[in-house]
């Protein structure tokens, strides 16, 4: 018999994928009040595409949350959810692949990769605009790819597979409602492209990991976020801060700046971080990084306090810090490590 293969004609064995259906566009049917999740409809429609029947690609089993989710209902609890199922079936499988609706798809792509600790597999999250129902639709394809992506690319980390492009989860954002190339990496090129041929990036992959893998637990924790605007009355700021939030990813202008000529609004963050709340310092810009002493405006919000998120997006920053206050850790260590490149999620 030859090593890692089966008897017959010595073919190579053929790979397993393990598929979380959680809701969304994708396995979705016309219904007289307009598409709706329909148990077991998904499933039935992938297993019998013709493609899967190739030799070229693997074996799949699909697992069907009940209830099926729109991804705009999906909490912390669900990404656990989702982090325990892999982690209960990770050593079943050569890869896994999570359907999941557009709306929140980048907040379970930044969440996932910091729950999945020493994560060697590929995780692949897709969905689709249009449902795999409709004669023409955007769903084949990116199952498709995603299943060749799980199955023969070696890459350790959580993606988000949509249209041509592969992203790192963590860096991801939705940027268009209604394209078929609805997610970005604006502070990262893509790991892949998705062409007549998959080219992946290998010097943008992370490493594999030294250890295996730990599914860490998201717990409940307060953390929010908050955009400023031009007038944004301290009150509202101060309100928001009050207990028992924990953390803020305060979304500022530019490299990071905000008001300094509102006493008030900066004694309101000054307060917070007197008392333990870490406040995060995302750009409101699509790209770019946020830098705080560039301008008198940033250094005032660093001195009440504030700490920068780098070039995180919103979602990951957002993920990172729910997570690290799930570790129990002390709010210097959390503050430490919101600046620490862990999971690919910022440029170190």
């Amino acid at each position: 018999m030859c090593p890692g293969q089966n008897e017959v004609n010595c073919l190579p064995m053929k790979k397993r994928v393990y598929i979380i259906y959680t809701g969304g566009t994708i396995g979705m049917q016309p219904t007289s009040e307009g598409y709706a999740p329909a148990p077991g409809y998904l499933a039935e429609q992938i297993m019998s595409m013709p493609e899967l029947k190739s030799d070229l690609m693997p074996d799949v089993d699909i697992h069907e949350y009940d209830p099926l989710l729109d991804s705009a209902n999906m909490t912390p609890e669900d990404w656990y959810k989702i982090a325990r199922d892999i982690g209960n079936h990770y050593n079943d499988y050569d890869g896994f692949i999570i359907l999941h609706g557009t709306d929140t798809m980048a907040y379970t792509a930044s969440a996932l990769p910091f729950m999945l600790e020493g994560l060697g597999k590929p995780v692949v999250l897709t969905g689709s605009q249009i449902p795999l129902c409709e004669v023409r639709n955007d769903a084949r394809a990116n199952i498709i790819t995603a299943l060749t992506v799980a199955a023969n690319f070696d890459i350790p980390e959580v993606c988000l597979c949509f249209g041509n492009q592969l992203l790192r989860g963590c860096r991801s954002v939705k940027v268009s409602t209604d394209g078929l190339d609805a997610f970005a990496s604006p502070n990262l090129p893509p790991l892949g492209e998705i062409g007549v041929e998959i080219r992946i990036h290998k010097n943008l992959v992370l490493p594999a990991p030294q250890s295996n893998l730990q599914v860490q637990e998201l717990k409940q924790v307060n953390v929010g976020a908050l955009p400023l605007w031009p007038g944004i009355p301290a009150q509202v700021v101060r309100n928001f801060l009050q207990p028992p939030l924990q953390g803020l990813i305060l979304r500022a202008y530019g490299v990071g700046n905000g008001p300094t000529n509102n006493a008030d609004f900066l004694a309101a963050l000054e307060e917070a971080t007197a008392r333990g709340v870490v406040i995060v310092d995302c750009t409101q810009c699509l790209r770019g990084s946020v830098h705080l002493g560039d301008y008198a405006t940033g250094s005032a919000l660093a001195r009440a306090g504030v700490i920068s998120g780098f070039d995180m997006t919103a979602e990951a920053a957002l993920a990172k810090l729910s997570y690290l206050f799930s570790q129990n850790l002390p709010v210097d260590e959390i503050k430490r490590l919101m600046q620490t490149d862990l999971r690919g999620e910022l440029t170190a």
